[in-house]
């Protein structure tokens, strides 16, 4: 069984914390699997990762236990396939808005007869050629998240996550809010009761679900509230809030009376 669906199907190590990765970076990459996120996204649809940085990252990610999720850019079979041959094994496609563009999803990643995913032979998927069962064996290897962005796709959630291969869907509070006119407000109370209901209806159907959080306080209650994985922020946003309060603090008002004398021993950085 795929990695990530079968960390999904363990209900009782409770919902993984995941986290995005925009940076593009490699070495953040591998540091962030070495902290102990169970999981993270490499995000090739809003960041200016690229084929080759998704490679580069799946390499240093791979040195770590922490479980990698491609997002695809678009569901788009060339550029999925291209993807995939880079050693991805679990896809996060955004927008799907239809069991058709679900299905699309899954064909894209199959081998025929299921799919029309392109065959070659010396690709990173198939330790360039070493594993001699490849074309038979990766069709049920592959996991698929389908991300839910719209009221129009909420509407059609059932049907969505009961194509064949869809192994869990993945609610985009951002787009979601501004495809309801709350742009920005992620946090409003009408986007907080779509989220509330699609974890009921993917619960009845048996479907693992996912979203984002910005705190951890505000994970910890979409866990309570039934999402089955959720991530946290992304790794430039942690840095970049890390950087921001140590900001705040050293220009706080005050800051040199209250400080004490120096610490004899460096930090660790």
């Amino acid at each position: 069984m795929n990695p990530f669906v079968a960390r999904l199907a363990d209900k009782q190590a409770g919902p993984p914390l995941g986290t995005f990765l925009m940076s593009a970076s490699p070495l953040v990459a591998e540091a962030i699997g070495c902290s102990g996120f169970e999981w993270a996204i490499v995000d090739a649809e809003h960041s200016p990762i690229g084929i080759a940085e998704i490679t580069h990252m799946l390499q240093a990610i791979g040195c770590t236990p922490m479980l990698p999720v491609v997002r695809v850019p678009w569901n788009d079979t060339v550029i999925v396939k291209r993807i995939l041959d880079a050693g991805a094994s679990t896809l996060l496609f955004p927008f799907v808005q239809s069991a058709e563009e679900a299905e699309r999803a899954v064909r894209a990643t199959r081998y025929p007869p299921e799919g029309q995913r392109g065959m070659a032979g010396l690709s990173r998927a198939s330790r360039f050629g070493a594993l001699e069962n490849h074309f038979r064996a990766a069709n049920d290897n592959i996991g698929i998240v389908v991300q839910i962005e719209t009221p129009q796709a909420v509407d059609q959630i059932e049907k969505i996550a009961a194509v064949p291969g869809v192994d869990a869907v993945f609610i985009g509070p951002t787009d979601l809010s501004g495809s309801m006119g709350l742009y920005g407000q992620g946090g409003h109370p009408d986007v907080q009761q779509v989220l509330a209901d699609c974890a009921g209806r993917c619960a009845a159907s048996g479907t693992p679900i996912g979203t984002l959080a910005g705190t951890i306080d505000a994970a910890r209650a979409f866990a309570r509230q039934g999402f089955d994985y959720v991530v946290l922020a992304s790794d430039l946003g942690l840095l970049l809030s890390s950087a921001r309060t140590a900001l705040a603090q050293w220009r706080s008002p005050g800051a040199d009376a209250q400080a004490g004398a120096p610490d004899p021993v460096p930090p660790r950085y």
